[in-house]
């Protein structure tokens, strides 16, 4: 029978670490999957304890950057090579910050509508060739014939439809908007990069840092989100300004 204090000291020894069992849960992932991952070599060996296998928070930092990958559709070939190209000796938190990048500019989930929904959705008939706009203005995807998948609001699409307007406009505007939104988005990704995500994780931190790291950074897609929206209207009022005073 083992002592007091052998028992102390095996508890000392796995203070702070988790069983498959207990990681999968803090996760939200199954033990299967978690034994799958680290068969692909995404998770590093558990620490051994006699018979027992004991995950630290390393392992919990990578299944979580690895459901926000699956999130964001990443596929699991494409994880493989994001992890490649981590450090090998990559720390929890450094994991969590690569994760915080990604959470907090995560898409809204996107929904599946039959026709009749879509119609009740906007409130009014779609004709087909209306329907075949707004899948041509990427409002919606088609899964297969009746049923779509929206990926973005669709009563701003459903009302420019309604202007009349020729639709040769409607797909050149839109695709304009793409193009100076992606470059757009490329920017102001790389200066949150460099200026705010570099130097968090170049300086020593805890937990309770990276939950309200976290915080911020989702409370700072909001504010970028209102920003952009009163840089185009400045913008678009600086051009009808200049127009007129030719």
């Amino acid at each position: 029978m083992p002592s007091s204090q052998t028992a102390a000291t095996d508890d000392s020894e796995t203070s702070g670490l988790l069983t498959v069992d207990e990681l999968a849960v803090a996760t939200g992932t199954t033990v299967r999957n978690t034994r799958y991952y680290a068969g692909l070599g995404l998770l590093p060996p558990p620490q051994r304890r006699g018979r027992m296998a004991y995950y630290t928070g390393v392992h919990k930092a990578r299944l979580e950057l690895i459901r926000a990958l699956q999130e964001h559709g990443f596929t699991l070939a494409a994880i493989e090579r994001y992890f490649s190209r981590l450090p090998e000796d990559a720390s929890a938190e450094a994991l969590a910050a690569q994760r915080v990048m990604l959470t907090s500019w995560k898409p809204s989930p996107t929904e599946v509508l039959t026709r009749s929904q879509l119609e009740r959705r906007v409130g009014d008939t779609l004709s087909d060739d209306e329907v075949e706009l707004m899948v041509r203005l990427q409002t919606l995807r088609v899964l297969e014939p009746g049923r779509y998948e929206v990926l973005t609001d669709v009563e701003a699409p459903y009302r420019l439809i309604r202007l009349g307007l020729p639709v040769d406009s409607l797909l050149e505007a839109n695709t304009a908007i793409a193009r100076h939104m992606e470059g757009l988005a490329d920017e102001l990704t790389e200066v949150l990069r460099s200026k705010v995500v570099a130097p968090f994780r170049q300086r020593e931190h805890t937990e309770e840092d990276t939950a309200r790291f976290e915080e911020m950074m989702t409370e700072l897609r909001e504010l970028t989100m209102t920003a952009v929206v009163s840089g185009y209207q400045r913008a678009a009022d600086e051009v009808i300004r200049r127009s007129l005073t030719r």
